[in-house]
């Protein structure tokens, strides 16, 4: 009797431990919710920068409004030479991921012997107003409607697009939309097959509360800290990235609430993966260059592409990275001039 005395007294003591560790348990998950939950909005989340984007213009910017934000962009007539009455062709120069017009700043001027050229910085870089978050101007459409509206305030019916990486990925479907108005396309180094943003799962994911009040704080984070790192892995030879290419580069980190434009551009990107499926619909001529040793957007991948287009030429500019027309600008005007 003793003996299952003392065996009922172990087996209450047990319970009543596993209960007391159960209820603490609960009351961990309980917090550790609440602070998954509730935390992100309790975490500060502060702009690096200070500027507008109107302190940090270039002496040849300008801004056109669309949709009620002020697009910037640099133009540079047509340098002719005696007189010539026909219309030059107007080219349009579309940067890449975490870029700007500094980008084309070895080639606009040089662009400028065969015809007007403006650059202009897409929603989420440059010097462009980050629009409020779900404005259409960061989606595929909206970067449509922009180019649009450029060739329409300059009084344009058709241009050559220029696009270098993602950038090509939206003079393409702009080719693939509006054929008539593209005379030819020049793409370097184009994000065709390794896509333009989130799959739809991680979108959907993006558009969570809390992912939506700490997006801007991470993808600042990134951007400062492997920005750099990224930027000269871009180039052949890492070495020829100097401190005023990087600091270019960073210029527009100083406009106040990049970031948040940043994270809206992520989050408001889609997949692209249909965008290479349709590259076989394209009916401009195409000249597709690359370097010969691309880290960001493979070069095989270029070379592809160039085989899949019914009218591409392409060029492999050797001692070259992801960024010719920066890199190896001789290189590649040599390329457009004989294209």
């Amino acid at each position: 009797m003793a003996r299952q005395r003392k065996a009922l007294l172990r087996t209450q003591r047990n319970t009543s431990g596993f209960r007391r560790l159960a209820r603490w348990l609960g009351v961990g998950a309980g917090v550790v919710v609440f602070i998954l939950v509730v935390g992100p909005f309790f975490v500060p989340v502060r702009s690096t920068g200070t500027e507008t984007v109107f302190d940090l213009v270039y002496p040849d910017s300008s801004f056109l409004e669309v949709e009620g934000t002020a697009i910037h962009y640099r133009f540079t007539p047509f340098q002719t030479i005696g007189d010539d009455d026909d219309e030059p062709p107007l080219f349009v120069l579309l940067h890449g991921f975490g870029a700007s017009t500094f980008s084309w700043r070895e080639v606009q001027s040089r662009f400028a012997s065969i015809g007007d050229v403006v650059s202009y910085d897409r929603p989420g870089f440059g010097l462009t107003e980050r629009p409020e978050a779900g404005s259409r101007l960061y989606t595929a459409d909206g970067q449509l409607s922009i180019l649009q509206a450029l060739l329409a305030h300059f009084g344009r019916d058709t241009a050559i697009l220029v696009g270098s990486s993602a950038g090509g990925t939206v003079a393409v479907q702009f080719a693939l939309e509006h054929p008539e108005q593209v005379e030819s396309l020049i793409l370097v180094s184009p994000a065709i097959y390794i896509g333009g943003g989130a799959p739809g799962f991680l979108q959907r994911a993006l558009q969570l509360p809390q992912l939506r009040r700490l997006g801007p704080l991470l993808v600042g984070r990134l951007a400062g800290d492997a920005g750099d790192d990224f930027l000269r892995n871009s180039w052949y030879d890492p070495e020829r990235v100097t401190d005023e290419i990087a600091s270019g580069y960073r210029r527009p980190t100083r406009v106040a609430g990049w970031e948040q434009g940043l994270w809206n551009f992520t989050t408001a990107s889609s997949a692209m993966g249909r965008l290479a499926d349709r590259v076989t619909e394209l009916r401009v001529p195409v000249l597709v260059i690359t370097g010969d040793t691309d880290r960001i957007v493979p070069t095989e991948q270029s070379i592809r592409l160039a085989g899949e287009l019914p009218e591409a030429r392409l060029v492999v500019v050797p001692h070259s990275g992801h960024l010719a027309h920066e890199e190896t600008p001789d290189a590649f005007m040599e390329a457009v001039h004989d294209f």
